[in-house]
């Protein structure tokens, strides 16, 4: 008798810890799909940067590759999109992730620095063909107010590899040097992604018949409220895309940290980003999203001109802790964009969301390389002061009722 109860109670708090963070079935096993696959990419992409240096590469082509990172993020987004709507979600990732893990392959076989833009065309289709599935999977499988706990989910084990995978991979680096540790890191993460597929194929989701539209029909679908988060949303993350790929070389070239303390103010960042995911997801569903959004837009605006007046470590450190906290609105912001999406073309309008957003921050990189050789604070003040507007245009313009 007494078995009994214990086990009823376990049940019923196993049921009041799943229901509280969202963690439905398919939700589950996409986010650990995430999780996998982010751990062993974040073994190694971090110093991609680094690792296309030691290729040959100059500041400018690194720039470039940011710049080409950012318009495959942006091209494959609504492709991804409509492979989710009409394929279904379950085919759409076994598709995304065997293409990724080719792009692995590239970059593990690559020569010479060239090589390595023909790999990312291919690693991009997980990171990037893959966040409409992601995106619909919560949509599909969650009531409105829960979706912000799922997108926390999913946030969360996201970016937890890039914790712990990071300071390995710097360690590995720093034992076997930049080229032997990054492509150590590959053969991890080709070993993972044949575990992710197996994990996948357990992806069960009923889902509304695609309708027939073409990409006009999707865009006329947007709610005006949609359209405002966008601008503001190409605004701030062409502050971050104009220092991202350059970030790494301030910190070991300018302020001299070697590449395994970069790893551990990612980490720092990271563990920030976790520790505010969780009350921040589930008091944006009670009270609203928008303050938490403008958090992490002023968040983007203040990382990068703190990271170049930081004039120690103790201050880089505060530096990645804004970084950190960048992600304290990203649930609230991605719910938003569910919310809007019908569910008959909800992959697509993810996809399209993207694809527009990502399309028109791609110069923003390759602008922060030739910045850098103007003097390299030069990109860091100016994301940060585009970054402020962003910040304001989302305040202004997006009326609090409809973000909630």
């Amino acid at each position: 008798m007494n078995q009994a109860i214990l086990t009823i109670r376990s049940a019923s708090w196993r049921a009041r810890v799943a229901d509280y963070l969202g963690l439905e079935r398919n939700v589950a096993i996409a986010s650990a799909a995430i999780f996998l696959l982010g751990f062993g990419e974040e073994l190694w992409k971090k110093f991609v940067p680094k690792y296309l240096e030691v290729l040959g590469a100059t500041t400018p082509v690194i720039g470039l590759f940011g710049t080409m990172e950012d318009f495959f993020d942006a091209i494959y987004q609504y492709p991804g999109g409509f492979v989710a709507d009409h394929l279904g979600r379950r085919r759409a990732f076994l598709i995304f992730i065997t293409l990724a893990s080719l792009g692995y392959l590239v970059y593990l076989i690559s020569p010479s620095w060239p090589f390595l833009f023909v790999a990312l065309a291919l690693v991009m289709a997980w990171q990037s063909m893959a966040s409409p599935a992601i995106f619909a999977i919560i949509g599909d499988s969650l009531p409105r107010e829960r979706r912000g706990m799922g997108f926390t989910l999913q946030s969360i084990l996201k970016r937890l590899p890039i914790v712990i995978a990071p300071i390995i991979g710097g360690v590995l680096i720093a034992s076997v040097g930049i080229v032997r540790g990054v492509r150590i890191g590959l053969l991890i993460t080709l070993a993972l992604a044949v575990i992710t597929i197996l994990l996948v194929l357990k992806i069960n989701v009923t889902i509304s018949a695609a309708r027939a539209t073409n990409i006009q029909g999707v865009w006329r679908s947007f709610h005006g409220a949609l359209k405002r988060l966008l601008i503001s949303d190409i605004i701030i993350r062409t502050c971050e895309g104009m220092t991202g790929v350059l970030t790494i070389l301030y910190v070991t070239n300018v302020h001299r940290l070697s590449v395994a303390w970069y790893a551990t103010l990612i980490a720092i960042q990271m563990i920030t980003s976790i520790l505010v995911y969780l009350p921040a997801g589930k008091i944006a569903d009670r009270i609203g999203r928008k303050p938490f959004i403008v958090m992490t837009f002023l968040s983007f605006a203040l990382f990068p001109v703190a990271i170049i007046v930081a004039s120690n470590f103790t201050l880089l450190v505060v530096a990645f802790v804004i970084g950190g906290l960048r992600e304290i609105g990203e649930p609230s912001r991605k719910a938003m964009i569910v919310d809007f999406a019908e569910d008959n073309i909800r992959a697509r309008s993810v996809g399209l969301y993207y694809l527009i957003r990502s399309l028109s921050t791609t110069p923003a990189a390759a602008v922060g390389g030739l910045l850098w050789k103007v003097a390299p604070q030069v990109p860091f003040v100016t994301a940060g002061i585009i970054g402020l507007i962003g910040t304001v245009v989302f305040a202004m313009t997006v009326e609090e009722r409809y973000v909630s």
